[in-house]
């Protein structure tokens, strides 16, 4: 029952999000997109790349900060490992096992902790790389130029202020047995962020694109919120949709926008692909 369960909810993701690919799709010119392709600096293109995997190091850092408190020894080559075996089960193969609850289940089978404390500190962990990107959007949206946002930038700060202290509040209530590295998680989180930010802005000038880069930013991370939703397959078509009628709201070029979005989930895709090399050659977790 309950794998029948789990194949109805990858069926419905993925009807989901092949709607949704389909109708953003209808809506774009398919040629001005590939002839945007084509013209993309490949140099950038590179230094995109490097940096979108640097910061997923980082998050890989950050999540063995957490498991360190926890008192799982795990080093930082078998954690590396796992994690991007955790990336590719997660956008590949969103039917079977997902990546967080691959790494909790082999966490939990090699160290002796509690399933509770394991899947706390995975949920903390995507808590804390979320927290940064509402960050970001807060202080992006305080230079947005656009005559419906007029008056109405500066109530990004207090938003900002509340965020950050309800999420201190949060980790020093339900999360206390990790909340000894809550400022340095915090600064990985802050990192992370950026360097994807600074790697999407990359994308955005090898497509040479010179006006209205913050808007474009804006966007990618308002879209990255809706992505963490369960709603679609390694959020695709979500991601599209979100960059699309942003676009249109925020008056900037439809095309220049998918493929943006089209780009950066193939970089994604591109690096989540090499934890192929760990589904069949399971990484064996050592201590430090």
């Amino acid at each position: 029952m309950g794998n029948l369960r789990k194949k109805s909810i990858t069926a419905f993701k993925f009807v989901f999000s092949t709607v949704l690919v389909y109708l953003v799709f209808t809506k774009v010119d398919i040629q001005q997109v590939w002839e945007i392709i084509k013209t993309v600096d490949f140099l950038l293109l590179i230094v995109s790349l490097i940096l979108f995997v640097a910061s997923k190091l980082f998050a890989a850092f950050r999540l063995n900060l957490y498991f360190h408190e926890l008192s799982i020894p795990i080093s930082h080559k078998s954690n590396l490992e796992l994690y991007l075996l955790g990336m590719f089960y997660n956008l590949f193969l969103p039917g079977g096992i997902g990546g967080d609850a691959y790494k909790g289940y082999v966490i939990k089978k090699t160290f002796d902790v509690k399933t509770k404390s394991v899947v706390s500190v995975l949920l903390l962990d995507r808590l804390s790389g979320l927290c940064f990107i509402c960050v970001y959007v807060c202080l992006i949206f305080l230079f947005l130029e656009h005559p419906l946002l007029k008056g109405y930038q500066m109530l990004s700060l207090p938003v900002l202020a509340l965020g950050l202290l309800a999420f201190w509040f949060i980790n020093k209530k339900y999360f206390p047995s990790v909340f000894r590295v809550y400022w340095k998680s915090l600064g990985y989180s802050a990192l992370v962020q950026l360097m994807q930010l600074i790697s999407v802005w990359l994308l955005i000038l090898a497509m040479g694109v010179e006006s209205n880069i913050l808007s474009y930013l804006f966007v990618f991370l308002v879209s990255s919120i809706v992505a963490v939703l369960p709603l679609t397959i390694g959020g695709i078509g979500s991601r599209e949709v979100t960059f699309y009628y942003f676009s249109l709201w925020l008056g900037l070029d439809q095309d220049i926008s998918i493929t943006l979005s089209m780009m950066f989930f193939l970089i994604s895709a591109f690096t989540s692909l090499w934890g192929i090399i760990y589904h069949f050659k399971k990484p064996i977790l050592k201590n430090d």
